[in-house]
């Protein structure tokens, strides 16, 4: 009998086919090897090394600028700390302004602003008007990190982002490194004034570079500035108790870091030591170690975990800080490599963190990290200095001592608090 006969369908298996599955829409984010990928990563790369390069311009050059206007050091480490407090204060601001006209326009301005500022540097007529001038530097700078950051976890695919971010504080570590030796080589032939000229104009090169490299962003939607959404955002953030504790983590490590090299200078050209200007500037190629820690962090966390691998970080700094208190400069030496390699190692994974965690508002979030990352270099410059000026370079280790065991503290509590979890979800 024909199928119209019997009633039966006349689709043969209708009962039976499963439906057609649509392919799932393909990932366009950029991944290591992808188009753009390396383009992005230089770019970003420059950006870090212009943005610490100008951050830290006049750190390595303390005792000079000491020298010059007759202050002390606690005085002079003002023109370190009121640039990294004026990117405190202005990172959050800066990244809504990513969220509603785009990260790669405020990367732009941000330079574009500090490094004119960078230019004007030199010609400061006294000790106030350089802490002014470092303080709207700073204040330009901070649309950098957050929207980097934002950046990244926005167009790089997740199992990269941790890479990727190691990149860009690895441009961090090439800037705060040549930014400091070049200073101080160049210093010691023709001054501090001249000194900072020179970083500026390396930043400019920097600037133009970014902007001609990086790719435009392809999965940013802009977001809201009104007042209430913005306050939303900040309020869920910091109701969350592990960005809390990677924000607290950051400061911490900065403050160690801040701490130790706004000081080192004033240590290295006093006894026993003795050394000049260009030696102490060149230092800071112990930066290097953080370009590499900084960049293998993705590796580090795979293999430890995010918390092996901050433990292992704050173990290393703290073991550097115990054998800089050597009175020769070998023991000297490799402390400021493991704290430089510590330090790096830690920001690198919790700012990537902080990346992976946020589910919206991710230049808020980072914006949040980042403003506890300088508070921690203003407060590690300045408390750093004046411990110096109090008890010698044994009260800036103690400090620095004093901010490990706090990440260590802060680790641990996030550990318990990981443990119980799964415990009250059953």
């Amino acid at each position: 009998m024909s199928p119209a006969d019997t009633g039966a369908s006349t689709v043969v298996g209708a009962a039976t086919s499963p439906p057609a599955l649509s392919p799932a829409p393909a990932d366009s984010r950029m991944t290591p090897g992808g188009p753009g990928y390396r383009r992005m990563s230089l770019a970003l790369f420059l950006a870090g090394v212009a943005t610490f390069a100008l951050l830290y311009s006049t750190q390595a050059l303390l005792p000079l600028i000491s020298g010059e206007f007759g202050v002390a050091a606690s005085e002079a480490s003002w023109t370190v700390a009121a640039a990294t407090g004026g990117l405190a204060l202005f990172v959050l601001p800066m990244s809504a302004l990513s969220e509603r006209f785009g990260r790669r326009t405020v990367m732009t301005a941000s330079l574009a602003v500090a490094v004119v500022v960078g230019m004007l540097v030199p010609f400061a007529p006294s000790i106030g008007a350089l802490v002014v001038l470092r303080t709207v530097q700073g204040a330009a700078l901070a649309g950098l990190p957050a929207s980097a950051t934002a950046y990244l976890a926005e167009e790089v695919r997740p199992k990269a982002l941790v890479t990727a971010i190691g990149l860009f504080v690895a441009g961090n570590s090439v800037g705060g490194m040549s930014g400091r030796v070049i200073t101080g080589w160049v210093a010691q032939e023709w001054g501090w004034r001249v000194a900072v000229g020179v970083v500026g104009a390396i930043a400019v090169l920097c600037a133009v570079a970014f902007r001609l490299l990086l790719p435009a962003p392809k999965h940013f939607r802009p977001g809201s500035l009104r007042p209430r959404v913005l306050g939303r955002t900040l309020r869920d953030h910091l109701s969350d108790p592990l960005l809390r504790r990677l924000y607290a983590i950051g400061a911490l490590f900065m403050t160690v870091f801040g701490g130790v090299y706004t000081v080192i200078g004033y240590r290295l050209t006093g006894e026993p030591f003795g050394l000049p200007q260009g030696i102490v500037g060149s230092i800071f190629l112990v930066y290097l170690v953080g370009t590499v820690s900084a960049s293998t962090a993705g590796r580090l966390v795979g293999r430890l975990g995010r918390r092996g691998a901050l433990y292992l970080a704050g173990g290393t700094t703290a073991t550097g800080l115990l054998l800089s208190l050597a009175d020769s400069i070998g023991p000297v030496l490799l402390g400021l490599v493991l704290i430089t390699a510590g330090f790096f190692a830690g920001h690198a994974v919790a700012s990537s963190a902080v990346g992976k965690t946020a589910t919206h508002g991710r230049a808020q979030a980072s914006a949040l990290y980042q403003s506890a990352y300088y508070v921690g270099s203003s407060v590690g410059s300045t408390v750093g200095a004046m411990a110096f000026h109090a008890s010698g370079w044994s009260g800036t280790v103690g400090v620095g001592v004093l901010a490990v065991l706090g990440v260590v503290t802060i680790t641990v509590l996030g550990s318990r608090a990981a443990r119980r979890a799964p415990v009250a979800a059953h």
